[in-house]
Order: C-alpha cells, then structure tokens, then sequence
C-alpha cells in the first residue's frame, strides 16, 4: 500500500462571525451557530456489549469487582462503566499468557498457520469498521471520518503487513574460523506486555500487537484508561479468527495499579510503552528493578516544522496547519515547533491565523468536521493552562485561546506568533491544538535551535532546494525527517525517536526486532568438505 498521508483530511471552511477575546483583541472570528450547535451532539447507532476484562479467551470481571467510567469527550457524560484492572488481574493475565506460550499451540504452530489466523483478524477487521471507527470516535472525540477512513484501514493494512511477515523471520548460517558450524536462531521473547495511550488507541495496538504475535510471542495489554472499548471490541475479533485462549489478553485500569503492576511483573519478558515521557522513565524503572525486561519506548515530542525562505508559503502554511492541528493537535510527532525563515515570516503569520479561523470544529460524527474535542477534563484544562502561559509570557495571540462552545472539552484551534525559545510552549508538549510561530535567520540557526530540544521524534522541513534538504536531513537529530511532507506513515516505514522521545523502533522490519531476541548456536565439525 503507498504511504497513507494521515494529515490530508477535510478540507473545509466555515462561515463565521468575528468577535473580541477575553484579552479585549479583535482576534477570533469562530462560528457561534457551530458551537450552539455541539450542545446537541449526536447519538451513535452501537451497543456497547463488552465491558469486561479479556482474560484467557474469556470476558471476565475484576477480581476486586471494580469498574471505572469511559466518558464522551463530547460532553463529558459517561458512555459505559469498564472494569478496573489491578495487580491480581495482571497476574491472572500474565498467568494464562504463559501457559498458552509454554503449553499452547501459538508458538508451536507453523509461522504460517499464524499468518493466516492474522489475515483472517484483518479481514474481520475491515468488515466491521464502521461499528469500531464509531467506538474510536465516541471513546476517544476525533472525527468519525478520520477513524474511518484513514485509521482503521491503516490497523487492517498493519495487520496483513506483519501477518506477511510471520513465515519470513529466520536467523543466519554465519562463517567462523575453525571447524564449527555456526547459526542464529531468531526466536520470541515469551510474554509481552504493551501498554498503549488514548490518542491513537487502535493504530498503536495494530503497531505493538501486529510484530509481537508474528514473531510468536504472547501479550497482555494495557489499555488507556481513557479509551478502553475499542481495544476490547477488535480483541474479541481476533479471537473470532481463531487466535488461541490466552495468546492476546486485555486489561482496562489505570497506569499506576495495573500499568505498573504489568511493567514489574517477573514473568513478563518484553514490554513496550507508548505516552509521556514521565512515564516511560517508571516504565523503565520498574522494568530495570523487576527482572530487567528489555523496553521499547516511543514518548513525547516537541518536533520542529521548518519554513525556508524559498518556499511555497501557501502550501507551507496548508501543510504546518495539518501538522500542528491534525487530532486535535494530540499526536506525539505534531509539528508543534512552526520555524519560519524571516523573509517570509509575515506572510504566513497571517496565512496561518487565516487557516485557523476557518477550522471546523464540531460534534466528530458531522461529515466535513476537522477537529473535535480534547479526550478529557485534564487535558483540556492542560491545554488552556498552557494558553495563558503563552500569553503571560509575551508571545502574540493571533486567534483562539479559548473554549470552543459551551459544553465537552472544545478548544478554538489557537495561534501564537512571536513565540521564543524559553517560552513554555515553545518547550513543553502540550498536546493540544496549539500552534507556536517562531521566524528563523539562517540554516546554521534553525539547526541549533532545533536540536536544542530534550526531544527528538520527528521534524518537518518545506523547501524547493534539494541541498538545503539533504543539509536539514542529516543535521536534524530526530527519528524521522518529513521533507515537503508531514505524518506520513505506512506500515513499513519504522518509527521512534532520539534523546528523550524513546528507544527502539515500530513499524516495518525494524519492529519485528524488538520481539525476537537472537541465540548462537555453535556445533563442532569433523572432517568438513568444506569451511
């Protein structure tokens, strides 16, 4: 499959009525009958059937007989109560998935045989999209369309690209010096344990799940307390395709009692984690302090999105914006760093307050909406901190920086220029749909300011010069470079960052190494015809 462009959605304007801000500046010009109208959000047409823990094949309770809400980001309200995995259910868990590596048939079964019950996943998969696109947006608040259309037939393309993969893994006949034959082995590491965030709870699940089962491994997963149900609902379908009891475990609950009961967990042999950087480093310490576990970890971002100044200024602007806003601007590689060259740094200041007036922002089931409400109460509140920050600091608010309606956690897509470095959100991650507009000199600057970063995920570069290209290419430190593009992500393109935004890679054969661990095996030779 080509590369899927994951930011090339809904183009749309809206007609809107201009109006002054708190800050007593004519800046915004959002539609008031838009936001009147996401009071009434619409119903989506699914049952909600499976709220319980998948354990061993089978929908159980909690031990302790807890359940937590999963609220509509919409509105607040609750959709389902979910049960609330701790320490025993990890272990009941990781019990039943070391009993199906050890004594059951998936590790044992032909790599092929495991190829087929994945294809088979992903084909259930693709035939009940709509029904899993509605539990992603109504779970998580990002437009039905974009779940729909672009992520959940990624998920389907991740599954059949790994399941491809699943009867190709093999080790090497190596030449040693003597008479010994030599071969490595590329065998699975056992239990895995994978903890997957709320921003993009179905494609993560496809790039941690996918690699570690056609390597023959066996998981139990940690689903974001915020976005449990969708994780639970395509689970069930892989077990419907034929996937042995207790291969794929499930366990909603929170990160401080069951994420970090499944990251000290003895008999866990591999976890991968995806979220903050915060957590990533308790990840990695309780695995250090437990068994010493390897870790994968792909964590936050602050990535740079840089404007030359022989650019194109009307598609860098389209471009920045996709890259800033996309997901509500909750998106681990967000550009969320706008570099602008100084000759042209006016001109797409106001090209960019422009295209941020004109966002739709609404109800995420309405056909044509660009952007929906923030996940939750604390993200929110996040995001809008964050914005008085910016404008304390000195940075110039060119629109938004407030609620979007009256109801849900809807924030105005929000632009600042005249940011600085040591501003906060010229710093920190917000994770919101918060653009920060800062003008550059020359390459040898923008370079030492982008790097200056503790991040390093991903970086965007817009220029018509192939030497100013290959010059950002190889200066940049982070784990992927877009050059005149932004969030483009194929199965097979690998993914993960520098410094602190992780370890490891996913996606493509560089996923498949981080479930395999690699043995020598080493057998004397007599009389050999050959070396």
């Amino acid at each position: 499959m080509a590369a899927r462009r994951i930011s090339s959605l809904l183009s749309s304007s809206a007609t809107s009525l201009g109006r002054f801000s708190s800050w007593g500046r004519r800046i915004n010009s959002f539609s008031t009958a838009a936001a009147a109208a996401i009071d009434e959000p619409i119903q989506p047409s699914i049952q909600i059937d499976h709220t319980q823990l998948l354990i061993n094949g089978q929908f159980v309770d909690a031990a302790s007989g807890k359940s937590f809400p999963t609220v509509d980001p919409r509105t607040g309200d609750v959709i389902a109560r979910v049960a609330e995995g701790d320490l025993e259910d990890i272990n009941r868990a990781v019990a039943a998935a070391r009993k199906a590596f050890d004594e059951g048939p998936w590790p044992k079964m032909t790599a092929y045989e495991r190829s087929r019950i994945m294809l088979r996943f992903a084909d259930l998969l693709e035939k009940h999209t709509e029904e899993v696109a509605k539990l992603e947006t109504w779970d998580n608040g990002k437009p039905y369309e974009q779940a729909a259309k672009i992520e959940i037939p990624m998920v389907v393309r991740m599954f059949r690209y790994y399941a491809g993969w699943a009867d190709k893994i093999h080790g090497f006949t190596v030449p040693a010096d003597g008479q010994h034959h030599v071969q490595t082995l590329h065998e699975p590491y056992g239990v895995c344990g994978l903890i997957i965030p709320w921003n993009f709870p179905l494609l993560l699940y496809s790039w941690k799940v996918g690699p570690a089962l056609a390597c023959g491994n066996t998981v139990v997963l940690k689903a974001a307390e915020q976005t449990p149900l969708s994780a639970i609902y395509v689970s069930k379908l892989f077990h419907e395709a034929g996937l042995p009891p207790g291969v794929l475990n499930v366990v909603s609950g929170f990160g401080p009692t069951a994420g970090a009961a499944l990251s000290s967990h003895m008999d866990v042999n591999k976890l991968s984690f995806t979220g903050s950087t915060a957590t990533g480093k308790i990840v990695l310490t309780l695995a250090a302090k437990s068994n010493l576990k390897p870790v994968t970890l792909e964590l936050g971002g602050k990535s740079p999105f840089i404007v030359c100044k022989d650019a194109d200024v009307d598609k860098a602007v389209e471009l920045a914006h996709s890259a800033l806003f996309f997901n509500q601007g909750q998106c681990c590689c967000a550009g969320s760093r706008t570099l602008v060259h100084e000759s042209v740094y006016d001109e797409f200041v106001e090209k960019a307050k422009a295209r941020a007036l004109k966002r739709v922002v609404g109800d995420p089931f309405k056909m044509g909406i660009e952007q929906g409400p923030q996940i939750d109460n604390e993200q929110f509140k996040k995001i809008l901190k964050y914005i008085r920050s910016g404008i304390e600091s000195g940075a110039t608010l060119e629109s938004g920086g407030e609620q979007f309606g009256s109801k849900g956690y809807y924030i105005q897509p929000t632009v600042f220029s005249n940011v600085q470095d040591d501003m906060l959100i010229a710093k920190d991650e917000i994770f919101g749909p918060v653009q920060s507009i800062s003008k550059f000199k020359d390459l040898e600057e923008v370079v030492q300011r982008a790097n200056a970063s503790s991040y390093g995920l991903a970086a965007g570069v817009f220029t018509q010069n192939i030497e100013t290209a290959n010059t950002l290419t190889r200066a940049l430190r982070v784990g992927t470079v877009w050059i005149n593009c932004y969030d483009i992500f194929d199965a097979a393109v690998p993914f993960g960052g520098f410094k602190m935004s992780g370890q490891g890679r996913e996606k493509g054969i560089y996923g498949l190494s981080s479930y395999l661990q690699v043995k020598a095996v080493v057998t004397p030779l007599k009389n050999p015809a050959w070396l």
